[in-house]
């Protein structure tokens, strides 16, 4: 094009945002940008302008500097986001000031200040960006974050294009070529997300006061149903002029940590709840039926010395104890015995290491699950490799690595993979990888990946005694406490210690409370896992979150306000200001 066209983009509407429900997550609310051509502009009141727009004069200039930097020729945004009232007031007076011009842009709005760590946020295109594509200019908007990035090409529609024909006084007489070249603006798609939002609030209400994360899976479809993370923000925080100082002051907080997503980042060692994988694995590896039954003695010892010991709270001493019974009770005997089987079967402990790995990876864990969220964390399951660095080939043994029965030790996993698993053994075995994305324009419409159906390594038919003995937790085991019969809840919890270093010492802090839950045991419709950091027994905090949770959502609400009450208001907030002072731990042992 010559310098005697002008190019004028027409921004279309970026797509509204719903829950499961139809419920509005994301909309849009106009806003106005000033904009600048630096080559049209003739010298103008910088006194005027500033008050006008409430900002100083360096501001002004700095701007001004950085769109002749970036071309002298094209628009650039010189202030985004101007308010209604300014825009008012500058508009009166625009005709003084050649070469700048208001353009007006949609800007998101969220109705409910929840989800953020799903939905994400936009952000203005800076100069990398805007130079290296060929989309982009500066000062458009992007998806930068969550959702709003995953489906950015989806959401942000495509602009419209028109050309102006100038004449030699610069004056625009008409469309460039009849406007045979305009193209018109095509609005964003909609996007129905996975998600239940009502669920997701009730979550984050019952972790208030709390770090953690829980994840909720529909088992039958691989659709994410609630995505949280403790604590969280308000996503109207980062929109607008406002969104800079927020961005500063949320990314800066290295103690609470808002814009970190522990569903999908934080990685933790999974505890019991992973005895579920053993017995799973025994059984297929034929080390194990769900008859073999193993007896405890407090504990369980694998060698000579006084520390070769793993202690047990299962509380059945020297009685035969079978696999659902050690699933109830929470058996630490029952699940080394079982594991020590499986890699002791093969001729070596490497081999054993290496197939007892790959079957738990078939589970999805210790790997990304391949969601459509761009964050995230792999976890780690070790291999026969992994301990070849730590111990020379050939001198360790399956009692070398004994924790791995009880998901302590080297094991790490990340709340939405332990929801996976247990939506795995909810399914008896199969499972759909995890997304958020149900609908693009009210049209189901799914990226393959999403409805090819997998299987794990253990067969179908192992399956139901574990069902069976999750079911038990809440009959009789550690769960019992949150039961509610007529839901038909499976579940199993977790304690997982956790130490810091301070001055070479290792100090022991609270343990983490972790439960897994799905229900109803036939036909379930929704699994979770709840991962409540330094809450102390799973049995305690991270089991009723999970139960209430359960119930919401099958049943609309609670009926147990007491119980509701009690975990809304429990706060750990003195844990957490504790660990501040590892000082404070160090003389409580002194």
């Amino acid at each position: 094009q010559s310098a005697a066209v002008k190019i004028e983009y027409d921004y279309p509407e970026r797509g509204y945002i719903y829950d499961r429900n139809k419920t509005l997550l994301v909309a849009n609310q106009t806003s106005y940008d000033l904009m600048v051509i630096p080559n049209e502009v003739k010298p103008f009141d910088t006194i005027e302008l500033c008050t006008l727009l409430k900002i100083d004069k360096e501001f002004l200039l700095n701007r001004f500097k950085k769109a002749r930097r970036y071309s002298p020729r094209l628009p650039s945004v010189l202030i985004a986001q101007v308010s209604k009232d300014d825009y008012a007031s500058l508009q009166e007076k625009m005709y003084h000031y050649k070469g700048f011009y208001i353009q007006k842009r949609a800007l998101r709005e969220y109705p409910i200040p929840s989800a953020a760590n799903v939905l994400g946020y936009v952000n203005e295109v800076n100069e990398e960006l805007a130079n290296k594509s060929d989309y982009y200019q500066q000062g458009e908007i992007v998806g930068t974050m969550g959702v709003e990035k995953q489906y950015e090409l989806l959401l942000r529609g495509t602009k419209g294009v028109q050309y102006k024909q100038r004449d030699r006084m610069n004056k625009i007489i008409g469309p460039y070529k009849d406007g045979d070249d305009d193209v018109a603006a095509l609005p964003g798609s909609d996007l129905t997300l996975s998600i239940d939002s009502a669920l997701k609030e009730y979550g984050e209400l019952l972790m208030s006061g709390k770090r953690g994360g829980i994840v909720a899976i529909e088992p039958k479809t691989g659709e994410v149903l609630a995505l949280i993370t403790a604590p969280s923000y308000d996503p109207n925080l980062m929109v607008g002029r406002k969104r800079s100082p927020n961005s500063v002051r949320l990314f800066g907080d290295s103690i609470n940590k808002p814009m970190f997503d522990r569903g999908l980042q934080a990685q933790y060692a999974p505890g019991s709840p992973f005895k579920m994988i053993n017995g799973l694995i025994g059984l297929q590896e034929g080390v194990i039926s769900p008859h073999t039954a193993f007896r405890c003695y407090g504990g369980y010892r694998y060698g000579n010395r006084p520390n070769e010991f793993m202690g047990c709270h299962c509380g059945i001493y020297n009685k035969p104890i079978d696999l659902q019974l050690g699933l109830a009770k929470s058996c630490n005997s029952y699940f080394s015995n079982t594991y020590r089987r499986i890699i002791e079967k093969y001729p070596d402990a490497e081999t054993g290491m290496n197939a007892w790995s790959k079957q738990v990876q078939s589970f999805g864990l210790g790997n990304y699950l391949g969601y459509d969220l761009p964050t995230g964390q792999k976890g780690l399951i070790p291999n026969a490799n992994f301990y070849n660095r730590y111990y020379p080939a050939g001198s360790w043994r399956a009692v070398t690595t004994i924790s791995n029965a009880i998901g302590q030790g080297e094991i790490q996993t990340t709340p939405i993979q332990l929801a996976h698993m247990t939506a795995i053994i909810a399914n008896r075995g199969y499972f759909y990888t995890p997304h958020f994305l149900k609908a693009i324009n009210g049209e189901p419409s799914l990226d393959p990946k999403y409805i090819e159906r997998h299987q794990t390594a253990v067969s179908a038919e192992h399956f139901e005694p574990i069902v069976e003995g999750m079911h038990d937790v809440f009959k009789y085991g550690t769960g019992r406490s949150v039961n509610i019969p007529r839901l038909e809840m499976c579940g199993k919890t977790g304690t997982v210690q956790n130490y810091i270093r301070f001055e070479g010492q290792k100090i022991e802090l609270e343990d983490h409370s972790i439960f897994v839950a799905f229900a109803p045991k036939s036909n379930p419709k929704i699994a979770l896992a709840v991962f409540v950091e330094n809450g102390g027994y799973g049995a305690t905090i991270a089991a009723p979150i999970a139960s209430l949770m359960i119930e919401s959502y099958l049943e609309g609400g609670t009926k147990r306000k007491y119980l509701e009450n009690r975990i809304m208001n429990h706060s750990l907030q003195q844990q957490y200001d504790k660990q501040l002072n590892p000082e404070l731990y160090y003389e409580a042992r002194e």
